[in-house]
């Protein structure tokens, strides 16, 4: 199963691969170099299916819990001032998605969309420290009345030119179902009540609308 922002990346590959192979089976005698080209375009194929893959997850509704947004490692665990929206401390937990994970975002909680906003901004790669404030990103913030108000961003990282956000306020958010993409690499931040625990560790590998990330 692939998600709907791969669709027409995946036919242009698709054609593009096909048409490749033909045209070196008509140029080019060399049988080695013949099989190494058509394998290098294959790979390539199946790197962008792979990329655009969007797995059926098992996810366990639950106010009190907030979930992975996204498949990837947790590269962040700590207390910082978020600015954008609480504009007061908050805990914040981030994960790394490299280029062979699952790039969709999901929505970590459920509940109605108070707030979501994209900023256009630098490729950073995304572990470097200013990404979050400085890449191109998006914010939303979801809000439960058992669990309360949640932050979270989608990042661009250094590959990734292009992110998709579905939220907008006044939605009611589904926990675990699609709330976006992000195309090639990238990560996403939460921000959490400073009274949250803290279910996860630092390099941990969680799986997007499965993992619990913390719960109240």
């Amino acid at each position: 199963m692939f998600h709907k922002e791969g669709y027409k990346i995946i036919l242009i590959s698709f054609a593009l691969v096909v048409t490749s192979i033909l045209l070196i089976d008509r140029f080019i005698n060399i049988s080695w170099l013949k099989i190494l080209l058509e394998i290098g375009l294959l790979i390539f194929l199946i790197l962008i299916l792979q990329f655009f893959r969007n797995p059926k997850r098992h996810t366990v509704l639950n106010d009190k819990q907030v979930l992975s947004p996204v498949d990837g490692k947790v590269v962040v665990i700590e207390e910082v001032e978020e600015t954008e929206y609480f504009k007061g401390k908050r805990l914040q937990i981030s994960v790394f998605m490299s280029p062979i994970n699952v790039h969709v975002t999901r929505y970590p909680i459920g509940g109605n969309v108070l707030y979501s906003k994209y900023h256009p901004g630098k490729y950073l790669v995304a572990w470097h420290p200013k990404s979050s404030t400085e890449n191109e990103r998006t914010t939303v913030v979801v809000e439960n009345p058992r669990y309360g108000k949640v932050l979270f961003r989608q990042i661009a990282g250094a590959m990734a030119k292009r992110i998709v956000n579905y939220a907008k306020v006044g939605d009611n958010a589904v926990q675990g179902a699609d709330q976006g993409f992000i195309k090639f690499g990238s990560r996403v931040d939460l921000f959490l009540p400073l009274d949250t625990n803290i279910k996860v560790t630092l390099n941990q590998k969680v799986k997007g609308g499965e993992t619990v990330i913390a719960q109240q």
